[in-house]
């Protein structure tokens, strides 16, 4: 074994993980495939599989292994594919202290020596079970298949599949219930990825097998959690959405109409956000975005969501003169939520700003001047703290200490969504924004430069 390579990965862990556990979960493996390539490690997240370590084997007799704190009790994957797919890759579930032992073979793996969990004996007695469908719908370039073999194949396991667990209860009550939802992931996901991928014969929705007519993307997307504890969820989900399309007749469209088509097929809004999302990353300019946003970004909603939209909005925002402002919501000194929206009609001037800020705190003078100057006028004055949440006492000290006037936002950390979006890096930086919410400019001249208040009495006459 490359001790080198297992230890530096397993303190890398321990590093990252310690705080979520006691226990480490210790994989020790073989490759005994005719090309060996590293071998991967990935957690579940919202639904995706996300790498957290890989290694490369041992050269003489392939050997890996990999100790690390899970941060929660659920499924992992291992394997030598990629995040995308689950073409090469394995389920594993883990729990503290579990220990693996297992052979990856070249379209397949195998349990080695009696150490290995209850929960993944019985998950690798799954595995073999549907290995026949895993061969057909999932390793399809290897593995020549079409509707007229598999169909068969697939009613012969699903019509066995309710007495699987007969027998097989592990002790552990979280996986036991656990198992049988996972059984009808997998299921779907052979059963969807089948006609979602090149054959050289494809059925006509007549001559669909009857499980088909059980898949309901509606029963998998009831809640969140279900699709978030599959590494391929969100996958799967998607591909029952297209099969159920096709049964019910609805064209591919494109556009806004094809994604109100799949978004109807979802009961949860979550799942909803998350698919406007996946649309989003495919866009390649801002306006097609912002079409996409008005019609469905109320269904971005949780926090990763809303770090994502970011992530994705930021490439494609130019953010030059008479583009759409960042539609952004934060509280002001009393808690209450000033958005962008409500300050249309106003020429709007937002300082982003700390109270550790040097720089920014010699400018407070000179906004305080600008601030009586600009008074009867139609310009609101914004100042965004970036102050980390720990220090919002020292913020809300501060505004009472100085007076400070305008409207006065807490951002929560130089991370925030507007200082993502809108690239700001250094401190002070000051936004001006007209009547109708578009960017005039996102790096004007502070207040201590004589040309901001022309640029906000210029935009204040603009028609």
């Amino acid at each position: 074994m490359n001790l080198k390579k297992v230890c530096g990965i397993a303190l890398l862990l321990l590093t990252t993980f310690s705080a979520f556990a006691q226990l480490p979960v210790e994989v020790t493996g073989v490759v005994k495939k005719k090309r060996v390539s590293p071998v991967k490690l990935f957690k579940v997240v919202e639904g995706k599989a996300v790498e957290i370590a890989n290694t490369i084997p041992d050269e003489k007799g392939g050997k890996f292994g990999f100790l690390f704190y899970p941060e929660y009790e659920g499924l992992y994957v291992i394997g030598t594919g990629n995040a995308m797919s689950p073409n090469d890759n394995y389920k594993f579930y883990f729990k503290d202290g579990d220990k693996l032992s297992v052979s990856i073979l070249d379209s397949s793996y195998v349990l080695n020596g009696k150490l290995n969990s209850k929960e993944n004996v019985v998950m690798t007695q799954w595995h073999d079970y549907v290995n026949p469908l895993e061969q057909k719908a999932i390793n399809f370039m290897r593995v020549q298949s079409t509707f007229v073999d598999f169909f068969p194949k697939l009613e012969e396991i699903s019509a066995k599949t309710n007495g699987f667990l007969a027998g097989k209860v592990t002790g552990n009550p979280k996986f036991d219930k656990f198992m049988k939802r996972n059984m009808e992931w997998d299921m779907a996901n052979y059963a969807s990825n089948f006609l979602n991928t090149p054959r050289s014969a494809h059925p006509s929705v007549e001559e669909y097998s009857p499980f088909y007519a059980t898949l309901k993307a509606q029963d998998f997307a009831k809640n969140t959690a279900g699709v978030y504890s599959q590494p391929w969820g969100s996958r799967t989900l998607s591909g029952l959405i297209g099969v159920n399309k096709r049964q019910h007749n609805l064209k591919f469209t494109g556009g806004l109409d094809n994604l109100k088509n799949d978004l109807n097929y979802l009961p949860n809004d979550t799942l909803k956000g998350d698919v406007v999302l996946d649309a989003a990353a495919r866009y390649k300019n801002f306006e097609d975005y912002k079409t996409l946003m008005d019609a469905y970004g109320k269904y971005i909603m949780t926090a990763s969501q809303k770090k994502r939209n970011i992530d994705v909005a930021s490439p494609l925002a130019l953010l030059k003169a008479g583009d759409e402002a960042m539609a952004f919501s934060y509280p002001d000194k009393d808690g209450k939520a000033v958005t962008m929206a409500s300050l249309k009609g106003k020429v709007v001037l937002v300082d982003v700003w700390a109270t550790w800020c040097g720089p920014c705190k010699a400018e407070i003078p000179h906004l305080k001047k600008l601030e009586e100057e600009m008074k009867g006028t139609d310009v609101e004055i914004i100042s965004l703290s970036t102050d980390d949440p720990k220090d919002k006492e020292k913020w809300l000290k501060m505004i009472k200490d100085e007076n400070l006037g305008g409207t006065q936002l807490f951002a929560g950390g130089p991370g925030n969504d507007f200082s993502k979006y809108y690239k700001v890096n250094t401190i002070p930086r000051f936004l001006v924004f007209d009547k109708a919410g578009k960017i005039v400019s996102v790096d004007s001249p502070r207040p201590s430069n004589p040309e901001l208040k022309k640029l906000l009495e210029k935009t204040l006459s603009a028609k």
